[in-house]
């Protein structure tokens, strides 16, 4: 497995937005892991026909790139291209640290969703993809962002530095402690790669192929596996 693939060019954002589109991220095994990339696979086909006309560009109103589905935990922030916690945007991918983590969020053991286009600077344009609605193209793209509400967290950056969940949740534009994950209250349980993590989740890494899943209140679901897409390195 290949953590980090090296580059010295940019390339467009929409260059890239059919070969992810085009891979979905599956769920290890069956059981509940099985249950939640259903349910989630379910949400999307319905997404789809909820935006309907945008599906396809969303050019004319940066409100229209706006991701409402009713199973997220909370919208993506309005980003204009200023840098966010230090993390800055520009126009094109950068591709010369280039990694994914997946997050996964449970609130009182409700699977709740990531929004896509967090760290897109809307209008964007909106593709079907069997993770739901693909964001791409934006007038800039932050080196941490989301395309789709898989739950993928793409890093992309023109230096090799670390990042944190902290940062990511920065970019979201929501409130991460040990007792809150954006609106929801509670006591929270951290896991990465299916250990236990203890301490701030603010300071989880975004490493290569890190699956991190909070729960927040009770009951705490067993922590989930991830296979990500061969594309994702």
């Amino acid at each position: 497995m290949t953590a980090v693939s090296q580059g010295t060019d940019a390339h467009p954002v929409r260059a890239r937005a059919g070969r992810f589109a085009k891979a979905s991220a599956r769920r290890a095994g069956g059981g509940r892991g099985g249950w939640i990339r259903a349910g989630v696979q379910v949400v999307g086909l319905a997404m789809v026909g909820v935006v309907g006309v945008s599906l396809g560009g969303c050019s004319g109103s940066p409100a229209a790139g706006v991701d409402t589905n009713p199973a997220l935990l909370a919208r993506a922030a309005g980003q204009t291209g200023a840098a966010v916690a230090g993390i800055p945007s520009s126009t094109t991918e950068q591709l010369l640290f280039h990694i994914h983590s997946h997050l996964q969020i449970y609130v009182n053991g409700a699977h709740k969703l990531i929004p896509y286009g967090i760290g897109i600077v809307a209008p964007y344009d909106l593709t079907a993809s069997q993770d739901g609605p693909f964001a791409s193209g934006g007038k800039a793209i932050y080196w941490l962002h989301t395309h789709d509400e898989s739950g993928v967290i793409h890093i992309e950056s023109p230096v090799r530095r670390g990042f944190t969940l902290g940062d990511f949740f920065d970019m979201w534009g929501q409130p991460l402690s040990p007792d809150q994950v954006g609106p929801a209250h509670g006591t929270v349980t951290a896991f990465v790669n299916g250990q236990p993590f203890a301490g701030n989740p603010r300071d989880i890494p975004l490493g290569p192929h890190s699956v991190i899943q909070l729960d927040v209140g009770t009951p705490t679901v067993p922590p989930q596996p991830y296979t990500f897409a061969p594309t994702l390195s």
